[in-house]
């Protein structure tokens, strides 16, 4: 199993720095995935891809204090409204349109009204 997770923990860390420039790839979630799977697998390598800008950047913040900036919820809003409304657009059954909209609606209540704003 260490080894399914090592290899698990670099595919999704790949795929966290792709997202970095494509903003269609979410990277947080690709680096809180390999930071999981590197916890199972490799101490070493956890602590490496905490100490990296890249965590710095998008994950260490919320992971440490549960708190996200009111900038960083605006600048993830716009990457999902821009993809959920592309998916909205070319979704073919009314019902996936329909609860792709509500999903975008639980996202918008669970970033702004959950999660506390970082002073």
């Amino acid at each position: 199993m260490r080894i399914f997770y090592l290899m698990i923990g670099f595919t999704s860390l790949g795929l966290a720095l792709l997202g970095v420039v494509l903003p269609l790839l979410p990277t947080t979630p690709f680096l809180l995935l390999a930071i999981a799977c590197f916890s199972r697998s490799s101490k070493r390598f956890e602590q490496w891809l905490y100490h990296t800008k890249l965590y710095q950047i998008y994950v260490a913040d919320f992971r440490e204090t549960g708190t996200i900036t009111r900038e960083r919820k605006r600048k993830i809003l716009v990457s999902i409204y821009i993809l959920m409304g592309i998916s909205i657009f070319f979704a073919p059954i009314i019902w996936i349109k329909l609860s792709l909209v509500g999903l975008t609606l639980f996202i918008t209540y669970y970033l702004f009204k959950v999660i506390p704003d970082k002073e």
